[in-house]
């Protein structure tokens, strides 16, 4: 998911129980689930070393309950990124024992099982790859004066399985602590999309005084704007500016949405661009490296929307030196999928109205504001609303208003919820211009071309798409909200036609233990907003369950994002300094804001 949509409404233009482990059952998880890890873990937090034992120089590996080729290559070579070297080692030993299960294969290793023989490349079966390494250099000013603050590069690997192939250089700011004496251990913040840049948050972590008493370490993921080679798509930015003016649910719509990713895999391809680089497992190795190329012993995670999805892999991929781990906003790696956006939709909905409904004014003024909204959603889908507002610089604008462009527009609505209430009264009534003006300025005039959306495709059409199918998709929006007509339902919140576009963005599945869930003992803090229409407060729940040392806290009618609320960054920096026992006492006083209160009838300001 995109980074959090605060502030102006062009930035909201960006929103974009393990089993019982038997001999019997397949050793690398299914997609979606995992065999289950016994509950001890060694003090860095990953598998139990009883497990995964390390056989340093072994030169074969048999498969034992629990592993995945991603664990054998860590353990075995010190590299989970070598799995794909090890699959193809053994290919048809893997196959030939999923077919004995009842498989037709072992999909590039998905499938593996307890009692199979792995040969493992010998040390000198790899070429040697090249040590990450840190360059300074002066720090951007995109975003303007970064002061007490040093820049520079991380030097690694585009691909990983290809260490003698070019390199790339990730944008790394270093920002001073506010204080004069720090504490040892720094934070890195892994921000959202995928594809936003997060040097672009700097701002927003030190005005919510992240760095009180630590550095912060903000790395530019691979494929974003300050990074080198950023995958921008100036034809999606174009899309989404022309899209307000279109029928959301549209077929026609969803064509153009995919023409627009086929002419930008197009142009980057032929620029030498290898989208198959751009992924969360080596985004994961990217934060480690620059754990070693700064020489930082431990550090602390801070992580947002996707920047979760990375936080989560990062920690199973490489605890080591992770002290502790925030996660704002979860995106769980097991569950990311287009349909799993629409219980977040439905449970930030039901929060929003609850809200309304339990202040005495905002209940009398607009006493069925959700079955208003659920209504209007069904009547503009049949009947769709052509009208034109002026947005701040784009001047005179077409808006038409269908039910998915409605519904959508409650992810816009979520961090500015005060006048919900009457946008959606002002709306039944005949006055649509309300949430016309909002809607448009969500995406015109865009993101300017400092989105990364080919990063986001390469990440959601190889982690996501494949792992749900179409059927599975709409069984989730018809379980969030039956009332809806199947025209809205067929495209998930926030990622509309998404299938057609990953047909023009050709990318290999990712391997299945990119789905499996995190079990670590590192301690974790997974908070989130009740009113978070993108990453619903439930999933901050849920990745908890395989996490033993973790504290879960919901803010009441904060949206996608809580690090730059005042609880939120005061929980967040106590969690840094007792990771076990942090201050939540600010936690219930939070509130929802008022509702405003339109005057009788509609079309009031």
């Amino acid at each position: 998911m995109s980074i959090r949509t605060r502030g102006t409404a062009a930035a909201a233009a960006m929103f974009l129980a393990g089993l019982t482990v038997l001999s019997a059952v397949p050793a690398h998880g299914s997609p979606g689930a995992a065999t289950a890890r016994p509950e001890s873990a060694d003090e860095e937090g990953g598998p139990p070393a009883a497990v995964l034992p390390r056989r340093a120089g072994a030169a074969t590996y048999t498969v034992a309950p629990g592993d995945t080729l991603w664990d054998i290559a860590y353990r075995t070579l010190g590299d989970a990124l070598r799995w794909d070297r090890v699959y193809t080692l053994n290919q048809q030993a893997i196959d030939g024992a999923a077919r004995r299960h009842g498989y037709a294969s072992g999909d590039r290793g998905h499938w593996i099982f307890p009692g199979t023989a792995l040969t493992l490349p010998e040390a000198g079966q790899a070429p040697t790859q090249p040590s990450p390494r840190f360059e300074p250099a002066a720090c951007p000013t995109t975003y303007g004066p970064l002061e007490h603050t040093r820049c520079g590069f991380l030097v690694v690997p585009e691909k990983r399985s290809a260490p003698t192939g070019r390199t790339l250089r990730l944008a790394v700011a270093l920002v001073e602590s506010a204080s004069p004496t720090p504490r040892p251990d720094p934070i890195v913040f892994l921000t959202g999309g995928p594809g936003a840049d997060a040097l672009g948050g700097i701002e927003e972590l030190t005005g919510a005084g992240l760095n009180r008493d630590r550095d912060l370490v903000v790395l530019a993921q691979r494929g974003t704007y300050s990074s080198e080679r950023p995958l921008l798509c100036p034809e999606i930015d174009q899309f989404y500016a022309d899209r307000v003016h279109l029928r959301y649910d549209a077929p026609s719509t969803g064509d153009r949405y995919a023409q627009a990713a086929a002419r930008c895999h197009e142009r980057l391809t032929a620029r030498g661009v290898d989208p198959t680089a751009y992924t969360t497992s080596e985004n994961a190795a990217d934060v480690a490296d620059l754990r070693k190329a700064l020489g930082i012993r431990e550090w602390n995670v801070l992580s947002h929307s996707y920047g979760t999805q990375l936080a989560l892999t990062y920690m199973r991929m490489f605890p080591e030196g992770i002290r502790s781990v925030t996660v704002d906003g979860v995106v769980p790696p097991s569950e990311a999928s287009p349909g799993w956006t629409w219980s977040s939709m439905r449970e930030s909905f039901d929060n929003i109205v609850a809200a309304c409904a339990a202040q005495p004014a905002c209940h009398r003024r607009y006493p069925d504001t959700g079955a208003t909204f659920l209504r209007m959603v069904r009547e503009l889908e049949a009947r769709p609303v052509t009208t034109y507002v002026t947005v701040p610089q784009a001047g005179r604008v077409k808006v038409v208003l269908d039910g998915g462009a409605l519904l959508n527009w409650l992810v816009r609505a979520s961090h500015a919820p005060a006048d919900f209430p009457q946008a959606v009264d002002e709306l039944a009534h005949g006055h649509p211009e309300r949430i016309a003006e909002q809607w448009a300025a969500a995406w015109i005039p865009g993101s300017q071309g400092m989105f990364a959306h080919g990063f986001s495709l390469s990440v959601w059409c190889s982690e996501w798409v494949p792992f749900e199918t179409p059927d599975e998709q709409l069984a989730k929006g018809r379980q969030a909200f039956p009332e809806l007509p199947r025209s809205v339902l067929a495209q998930a919140p926030q990622l509309p036609f998404l299938r057609q576009a990953c047909r023009n963005w050709p990318i290999p599945t990712a391997p299945g233990s990119v789905r499996e869930p995190t079990h670590s003992s590192i301690p974790t803090l997974a908070i989130s907003g009740s009113f978070d229409a993108q990453t619903g407060a439930q999933w901050g729940r849920f990745v908890a369950r395989t996490l033993p040392r973790s504290t879960v806290v919901t803010l009441a009618g904060v949206a996608h994002g809580t690090f730059d609320t005042p609880c939120g960054s005061e929980v967040i920096t106590s969690f840094y300094d007792e990771p076990d026992h942090p201050d939540t006492s600010c936690v219930s006083s939070v509130e929802p804001v008022p509702f405003t209160i339109g005057g009788e009838g509609a079309g009031s300001s």
